[in-house]
């Protein structure tokens, strides 16, 4: 089983943190990807089925609130766990009322990073 790819799907406007956090998870042998806006975002996730959604709160158009709680809808798709991540100071009511797995406060580290998304995938 240990050769199933890891697959995660970053949804930031964030050009920086994308590439950031892209090149730390591809290190770590996560197939990563990313979008710069949540339009279609049943498809875009549908397409790739990742393990994991790192979904930012301000992403263009919608916003992360209704993106993730669009994919929660969906019997296929709400199962993917989703950390929310924001530098809202009110986080973890933003990440409860869009129905994602758990939250990370921007900034982050890069070892808040890989803990939460531990937190939230089994790895086989």
């Amino acid at each position: 089983m240990n050769d199933k790819t890891k697959k995660i799907i970053i949804f930031d406007d964030d050009e920086d943190i994308l590439s950031i956090c892209s090149y730390i998870l591809e290190e770590q042998g996560w197939e990563v990807h990313t979008y710069t806006d949540c339009n279609d975002i049943t498809q875009k996730v549908s397409g790739i089925i990742p393990d994991v959604i790192l979904m930012d709160n301000w992403i263009p158009d919608a916003g992360g609130i209704i993106a993730t709680q669009t994919l929660k809808k969906d019997d296929s798709l709400k199962n993917i766990p989703v950390v929310y991540f924001s530098a809202n100071s009110d986080i973890q009511l933003l990440a409860q009322h869009a129905g994602a797995e758990t939250y990370l406060a921007k900034p982050f580290d890069l070892e808040e990073l890989e803990k939460v998304i531990s937190s939230v995938v089994t790895i086989n």
